[in-house]
């Protein structure tokens, strides 16, 4: 099923986005050495709140906490934890989603705390280049599938994993939507992209292998291998010839 959103909720939509793009205009300072992801989790809700939106992921199927906090090797959906201390050399991917006027967006960055190898610079860099590759086919007349394997081929090339055990997603009047939108694929599979759908594209690039296990809390999933995961999210608005990018 195609969903096409209307100009009002176009509008609303990039309302929502805004937030997102707000948060992450500030968080990253506040991303040091000393700090518990508990901490980054309250000031992000109080900041969704004061700007009159709702946290899309607290109380979802369960899920206690505003933001998803993924240090090291936890590739998606870590709760966050006064016990879990960041530490210098680490990486964290801070996924957030908003309700707002009734529509969700959802975006996720990998910030590096302190200094960062090269190695884990690099990881870093090119899951946020997948992203970026894979926004660029998202236009009418292309399918998913040019999404997926936009992303998958930047894997590929530069020796790393994409995470196959999650997958994007549509967004808006709910917080995940169809299509679903693997992060590799066959050229024509999927469906058929229209202007005015809204997409949330969201790689996971592993360093070691790409399996992945959930945890007994039912949510932390990590590597298979305990290798680092990166994880860079946006939700776009599918165009005639390019993309909009609302978070």
């Amino acid at each position: 099923m195609t969903i096409l959103r209307s100009d009002k909720e176009i509008s609303a939509i990039r309302d929502s986005g805004q937030v997102i793009k707000n948060i992450f205009a500030f968080i990253g300072k506040e991303i040091i050495p000393g700090v518990s992801t508990a901490y980054l989790d309250g000031i992000i809700e109080k900041f969704i709140r004061d700007n009159d939106a709702i946290p899309a992921f607290k109380g979802y199927k369960g899920f206690p906490a505003t933001i998803c906090a993924s240090v090291n090797n936890v590739v998606v959906h870590g709760i966050p934890s006064e016990k879990i201390i960041l530490k210098d050399g680490d990486i964290i991917s801070v996924d957030v989603g908003v309700k707002k006027n009734d529509l969700f967006t959802d975006a996720t960055r990998t910030f590096g705390v302190g200094t960062l190898t090269e190695s884990v610079q690099r990881l870093v860099d090119i899951t946020r280049l997948s992203l970026d590759e894979g926004i660029k086919k998202a236009v009418q007349g292309n399918r998913v599938s040019d999404i997926s394997i936009a992303i998958q081929e930047v894997a590929s090339r530069n020796k790393l994993q994409e995470v196959r055990m999650f997958v994007g997603h549509g967004v808006g009047k709910q917080l995940h939507e169809a299509p679903e939108i693997p992060n590799w694929g066959e050229k024509g599979e999927g469906p058929v992209l229209k202007e005015g759908q809204v997409l949330a594209i969201e790689p996971m690039i592993n360093m070691g292998t790409r399996k992945v296990k959930v945890l007994s809390d039912g949510w932390t999933a990590v590597t298979a291998d305990n290798e680092l995961s990166a994880h860079f999210e946006d939700t776009v608005i599918v165009g005639r010839e390019k993309a909009e990018i609302v978070t």
